[in-house]
């Protein structure tokens, strides 16, 4: 997204007198916030899902599932609260939710909140089959009889799992995935299906239903398999029909445990430094027998001709934007010289990366990279109030590939000028923009005095879709804190000279002592 779309985006929000109100409180609102409920809390019937369509997409490393239902109040009196359930097995792996009213598009996202109940929080271990809520809020109240359609999205990380566990170096990965037929729900569904997509036709394995439907279920066309439509009006809320499909992916199944992501703002060198370090691993299914280095030879040439594909991870694709330079990627041992940077300063640049050894299932592999961009394409100077800078930057960016990366935690580091003040941030853009949790500090660092002022973002169950999400920093940088540095570098080589003269001045010759 370019620079001067986003300003003009939040210009609404930054210039004259909705800035200054706005300096008393952070602009972002976090997305999710904790509720505890009684109990014995049950989400009361006042909503009947007339009708409800689910998307399973399995295309990628992790679950992305995609709802729209057609939402109606059978209540006598308006309703804006529309509860989700998850198990507590399955709600820690959620991430990147997102609801919105698909008539009000425009509007953005719901507010979404989080509940869980009361003896669930105060058990040491709760049970697996305890529940906790998602809880939409509608714009207006929903008035009875009247129907709103809602489109839900988010993905879930970890649920994918390799069967067999252990494949040989040369034989295809096929991952499991479990699921119900009925989408769980706490309000009666007078219709719904299900249609899951996989990366390609090769599904050797899925569960057949009985009974549910007068034609075979589920259906197959291509790529995709779709449960249903099942008419359920008298199937009690919460009913599960448990599926089980396994399918052909032969990706790398990445996960980054941590991925911590520092961007260095300079004004006197005009550069926006970003650095980023990955803890990554491959969750595929481990290799049966030793790695045969001779035999990965032979898979290149197959693999490089089209011919074949692999389940170990060969290079990392890292685009980045026009102008980027002095790009680097070094591991634990050093420089690593398989890197190849394609600058352009037009277009995408791109930073292409090859690991020391290809990456299979069960395998670790730890590194960092880095570039420089001008830091006029990323800062702009607001006219009030006066030495106001808004700086934006994307919540992720690093590898790109087909198969996806999730990042179990997330910590982003703004590093601004020594001097700074008054910074606050706001997200832009994006879907189901993950939940922040925000801590202001200093970094210290070569010729600082007090240090420089730090933002530090941190958030967890994060995928690369999260790349279209923008952060918005705004901050305070008067003149005299942009002469901070350079009276600091000056005042410490006149101490140097100051001291070189004084100990110049000092008598160390050797003479005859006086009797």
């Amino acid at each position: 997204m370019r620079f001067s779309s986003v300003v003009s985006a939040v210009f609404g929000l930054c210039i004259g007198t909705t800035l200054s109100s706005a300096e008393q409180s952070n602009l972002t609102t976090p997305q999710s916030t904790q509720r505890i409920l009684a109990g014995d809390f049950k989400p009361a019937p006042v909503f009947e899902n007339t009708n409800l369509v689910r998307t399973i997409n399995l295309e990628k490393g992790y679950v992305r599932e995609t709802t729209n239902v057609l939402v109606t109040n059978i209540d006598k009196s308006p309703q804006s609260e529309y509860y989700i359930p998850f198990d507590s097995d399955l709600v820690g792996k959620i991430g990147g939710f997102d609801a919105r009213d698909k008539k009000q598009a425009a509007r953005g996202q719901l507010e979404v909140s989080i509940a869980a109940l009361a003896d669930v929080l105060d058990a040491q271990t709760p049970s697996s089959k305890s529940i906790h809520y998602y809880i939409i809020h509608l714009t207006e109240p929903l008035q009875p009889k009247d129907a709103v359609t809602l489109s839900i999205s988010y993905h879930i990380q970890g649920a994918l799992k390799p069967l067999p566990v252990s494949i040989k170096q040369d034989e295809k990965q096929y991952l499991t995935y479990n699921f119900s037929a009925y989408v769980p729900t706490v309000y009666p569904t007078i219709k719904q299906k299900t249609k899951v997509k996989f990366p390609s036709a090769d599904v050797p394995k899925y569960t057949t239903t009985t009974g549910l439907t007068s034609a075979s279920d589920p259906e197959k066309q291509g790529s995709s398999l779709t449960y249903g439509p099942y008419d359920t009006p008298k199937i009690p809320p919460g009913t599960v029909y448990p599926v089980a499909v396994r399918y052909e992916f032969n990706k790398p199944l990445l996960t980054c445990s941590l991925l911590e992501r520092d961007v260095e703002v300079s004004h006197w060198g005009g550069n926006l430094a970003t650095e980023e370090r990955y803890w990554l691993h491959h969750d595929g299914a481990k290799l049966a027998n030793h790695f045969s280095r001779v035999a990965y030879s032979t898979q290149n040439y197959y693999i490089n001709a089209g011919q074949m594909t692999t389940s170990a991870l060969r290079e990392l694709k890292v685009p980045l934007k026009p102008g980027s330079v002095d790009a680097y990627f070094t591991d634990e041992i050093g420089n690593v010289s398989t890197s190849r940077f394609r600058p352009n300063s037009i277009r995408e640049a791109s930073l292409e990366l090859k690991p020391r050894y290809p990456l299979f299932g069960g395998w670790n592999y730890t590194f960092r990279i880095g570039w420089n961009n001008d830091l006029s394409s990323s800062l702009r100077k607001l006219q009030t109030p006066p030495d106001t800078y808004i700086l934006s930057v994307p919540l992720i960016e690093g590898p790109k590939n087909l198969e996806g990366i999730q990042y179990e935690k997330l910590v982003f580091r703004v590093i601004l000028p020594e001097g700074a003040t008054n910074v606050k941030y706001q997200t832009h853009g994006g879907t189901g923009v993950p939940s922040l949790h925000a801590e202001h500090s200093l970094h210290k660092t070569f010729m600082d005095t007090l240090g420089r002022t730090e933002l530090k973002l941190t958030t967890t169950n994060v995928v690369d879709e999260a790349r279209d999400v923008t952060i918005l920093v705004t901050y305070q940088y008067s003149f005299l804190a942009g002469l901070r540095k350079p009276f600091t570098v000056f005042a410490g080589v006149a101490v140097v000279f100051v001291v070189a003269f004084l100990v110049g001045r000092v008598d160390t010759s050797i003479g005859k002592r006086k009797k």
